[in-house]
């Protein structure tokens, strides 16, 4: 008999689609700033300078999300918990880790059926927060250039001084690019974790409920 269940709470939710909205505003405006594909008719127009206000505005949103989401890491249910981005430090994580790999290279028909994130899942995510940490300390490492005498570079200047300027943006601009690979692989892998497991995973990053069928987790 299914259950209704409460996986995804709020604080989960609402830093997932800050960060979606972040992603798209910074990649789009970052692009631009690294090869601006218009120009203004005059000088008036500011749009180079808007499109930095925008970036370094969502840079901050993005910043204040990843943080609020690592403290609910501590504060939240298990599956928002810190330990369900490690499923390697358990043998039930080994055994889930085998089974999704086994079941994403065709080796076997059933997946693993877990109530929040697969193994697999899990260990890709924690990839993903270590690209944001790198994104961010980068970002601010060049956007403390515009004041070398400021706090935001004597806080981050070490970032550029460790990468060289070059480095920190093309560091910056592959790590945008890897981010858009993985929101493709991330939303493709939802939507074929909700056809293959029927319990909602789609519609649960909106209202946070699964429809659980307890035998399968046995």
């Amino acid at each position: 008999m299914l259950e209704i269940r409460y996986v995804w709470e709020w604080p989960v939710r609402l830093t997932h689609w800050i960060n979606v909205l972040a992603i798209v505003v910074l990649s789009v405006t970052g692009f631009y700033i690294g090869h601006p594909f218009y120009t203004a008719t005059d000088t008036a127009q500011y749009v180079m300078g808007w499109n930095r206000f925008i970036h370094f505005t969502f840079a901050y949103l993005f910043t204040m999300s990843i943080i609020a989401r690592l403290i609910w890491a501590f504060l939240g249910n298990r599956h928002a918990s810190w330990k369900v981005f490690f499923p390697w430090a358990s043998k039930e994580g080994w055994r889930n880790i085998t089974g999704t790999f086994k079941y994403y290279t065709f080796l076997q028909r059933q997946v693993p059926y877990v109530v929040g994130h697969n193994a697999l899942a899990a260990m890709a995510y924690s990839v993903v927060f270590a690209l944001f940490v790198l994104q961010m300390l980068t970002g601010f490492g060049l956007y403390g250039l515009y004041a070398p005498d400021g706090a935001m570079a004597a806080s981050f200047g070490w970032v550029v001084s460790l990468l060289g300027l070059q480095g920190g943006r093309l560091v910056h601009h592959l790590i945008m690019w890897l981010l858009l690979g993985f929101t493709v692989h991330h939303v493709y892998s939802a939507w074929l974790m909700d056809v293959k497991e029927k319990n909602g995973t789609l519609s649960s990053i909106f209202g946070g409920y699964k429809f659980i069928e307890p035998e399968d987790l046995k």
